[in-house]
């Protein structure tokens, strides 16, 4: 059976066990075996470092373990998603697993600046820094864009649905 490694940031959310189990059975409806990051077994009695390592060091053995990584790419605390989730899928796509996402959002990353938020300027937009805006019809960066085999706009089951 093959595994998938459950990335994203609803580890952050309040009921984050119960959205791991019923990602867990949705990979089981599917003919899978989902691996969700809060399934390890870390000591949090130990200092705050060692149970980040720990962390770290765990659920890169559980992306060592995987087949495939399934990733919620939608925005968290801003426009750009999770930065642990965007290492992870990095991390999978080096070790040549395959690597979907999804998001709920069918805007290209330039897209998701309002008028306000974006000047125009001969390279195009640029944010309120001055920073160019890259417009590559990705609703990503590109970066993240081009590790991933698939992005599905949905959520987690639509993955399991479209899986090749």
């Amino acid at each position: 059976m093959k595994k998938i490694y459950i990335a994203g940031p609803d580890v952050f959310e309040q009921d984050s066990i119960q959205i791991g189990e019923e990602y867990t059975e949705l990979c089981k409806k599917y003919g899978y075996e989902g691996l969700y990051p809060l399934d390890n077994v870390i000591n949090f009695k130990q200092e705050k470092k060692k149970i980040a390592q720990d962390i770290f060091i765990a659920n890169k053995k559980l992306i060592d373990s995987c087949d495939i990584v399934i990733a919620n790419l939608n925005s968290f605390r801003g426009k750009e998603c999770d930065s642990g989730t965007a290492w992870e899928c990095g991390y999978a796509s080096a070790l040549g697993k395959k690597v979907y996402a999804y998001l709920k959002r069918t805007s290209s990353y330039q897209g998701q600046f309002s008028y306000d938020e974006k000047m125009s300027s001969k390279d195009g937009f640029v944010d309120l820094n001055g920073r160019i805006i890259e417009n590559f019809d990705y609703p990503v960066n590109l970066m993240l864009a081009c590790s991933v085999e698939k992005i599905i706009i949905g959520n987690f089951e639509n993955v399991l649905q479209n899986l090749d």
